[in-house]
């Protein structure tokens, strides 16, 4: 019988390809499934096998928890007190086993075992395939289609079955069965009952390892790849930067009579590349991605991360794209929102924020229109900085003496310190919880208190578009403030 079980296991880790160790585990795991149907209750076994002479010996066993949990699992369990009366000195977390009569390899339901050692081997062979599979390191792979499954493919590259999913095809992509295809590997679900391997054809890691792969210069470390945005199936932008003077970015990646960029069209079903210089000023890299439009001029507005692009109106239809394809690509490769108009819309947006700067100014620090507007032309644009820019500074305006100078400063902090205490009362008006919302800063806080939003569910209630209008930040940061603030819903109902 021992002999038996020693053969046994080296003919199928020989036939199987895996190792002796996994076979033995899939006989422990057999056999204990075996020896747990001698009890009614749910008794928890555990088998070894001895490595060099096949014998197998058998123990139901008790998890040792503490006296105050209780007994969760009474099949399985048995409390501290308990346990130390048994074994001296066990402690929590510990098992007591009670050894079991061997169990004669005869009388297991031989097909159980036999299936159960099966498939834990076929679980072990696909986890080895996979982990050779990984252990390439291949971003990209090729193969070809095995077959559709539900608008899905199937790939077979090697021993690996990878799924190209319809959502990370090429729009009016035509693929059938027996096709050649080459797709990045998206990701690997170890835990997918199916395909592990998950391939995509619409990311923008494609294209980048595409020109990798085309441009020799790329795997020599002379010339890189930025960053990478794609409307996969029509356009795509590249940013590319050359760490060696001599090279050419823009030339180096189309190649000669384009000879690299075509390669990569063609995987790509012709979509169009635009490749950009790369630069580390947001504004210079902006200008460079709405090619090939042509900039008159840039406003850089760090707080809101986005940039206002002035264009005339001959290049206004290319700086936008069709259905705004290339504002969209440029504001996707650079990270930044990028907010195209003409000098007409520029000059009436400039005039509607200088009117709002001048009545603030005349309000805040009791001033005529003539002084508003002299600190507007020398390019104060806030009551901070008139109250704390360097006295210098405001001693090099011509227009005023250093007494006018003085009583602005004074005038200036007068009105943020009334602001202030203004603002601390309104965020005392609101809920302590709505205040704990992580994201919400003592400024937007007084914000939500002025729109009547004072309680954790009326921000609760606001959809993101009506939060940004209220406190002036992104989308996405509204959306995850609203989420936050929705969280105790869920946690009532459970």
């Amino acid at each position: 019988m021992s002999r038996e079980i020693l053969l046994l296991v080296d003919a199928l880790a020989r036939e199987k390809n895996v190792e002796p160790e996994v076979v033995f585990g899939a006989l422990e795991s057999a056999l204990a499934s075996a020896m747990k149907k001698r009890f009614t209750d749910d008794a928890d076994i555990r088998v070894t096998i001895d490595r060099a002479t096949g014998e197998h010996e058998g123990y139901r066993r008790w998890l040792v928890v503490p006296d105050e949990e209780g007994l969760q699992e009474p099949d399985r369990q048995e409390m501290c007190s308990d346990a130390q009366e048994i074994v001296p000195g066990i402690e929590v977390g510990e098992y007591i086993e009670e050894s079991l009569e061997p169990e004669e390899f005869g009388r297991i339901g031989a097909q159980a075992a036999k299936q159960a050692i099966l498939q834990r081997i076929r679980d072990a062979e696909r986890e080895q395939v996979l982990n050779d599979f990984l252990e390439r390191g291949e971003n990209i792979v090729s193969g070809s289609v095995k077959r559709m499954d539900k608008g899905d493919a199937i790939i077979e590259t090697g021993k690996i079955e990878a799924r190209l999913p319809r959502s990370e095809m090429i729009p009016k992509e035509n693929i059938r069965v027996g096709d050649r295809i080459r797709a990045w590997v998206l990701k690997v679900d170890h835990a997918a009952r199916g395909q592990q391997v998950i391939l995509s054809r619409t990311a923008p890691e494609f294209i980048r390892q595409l020109f990798e792969n085309e441009v020799p210069e790329m795997e020599q470390g002379l010339l890189d790849i930025k960053a990478a945005a794609r409307d996969p199936g029509v356009r795509a932008k590249i940013a590319v930067v050359a760490y060696d003077k001599r090279i050419d970015p823009i030339g180096t990646c189309v190649g000669m009579r384009g000879s690299r960029v075509t390669a990569v069209r063609n995987e790509l079903g012709g979509e169009q590349v635009d490749i950009v210089l790369w630069a580390d000023d947001p504004a210079e890299f902006v200008i460079g991605a709405l090619a090939p439009a042509n900039v008159e001029s840039i406003v850089v507005d760090e707080d809101k991360h986005a940039m206002d692009v002035v264009v005339d109106a001959e290049n206004l239809p290319k700086a936008i794209g069709a259905r705004g394809q290339n504002v969209r690509l440029a504001s996707e490769l650079t990270g930044w929102q990028i907010n195209i108009m003409t000098p007409e819309e520029s000059q009436s947006r400039q005039d509607e924020e200088r009117t709002v700067l001048r009545q603030t100014f005349i309000s805040r620090l009791d001033v005529d229109e003539e002084v508003a507007d002299i600190l507007i032309d020398e390019g104060f644009t806030g009551l901070e900085e008139i109250a704390y820019v360097p006295l210098q500074e405001l001693l090099e305006i011509e227009a005023f003496d250093e007494d006018t100078i003085n009583e602005l400063r004074t005038r200036a902090r007068n009105a943020l310190l009334t602001e202030a205490i203004a603002q601390e009362e309104r965020v005392q008006t609101v809920a302590k919880d709505l205040r704990e919302v992580e994201g919400l800063t003592p400024e937007f806080i007084s914000k939500l208190a002025e729109n009547k939003v004072l309680t954790l569910d009326d921000l609760a209630e606001l959809a993101a578009d009506e939060l940004v209008e209220m406190i002036g930040v992104s989308e996405e940061e509204a959306g995850q403030i609203i989420i936050r603030a929705r969280a105790h819903w869920f946690d009532d109902e459970a």
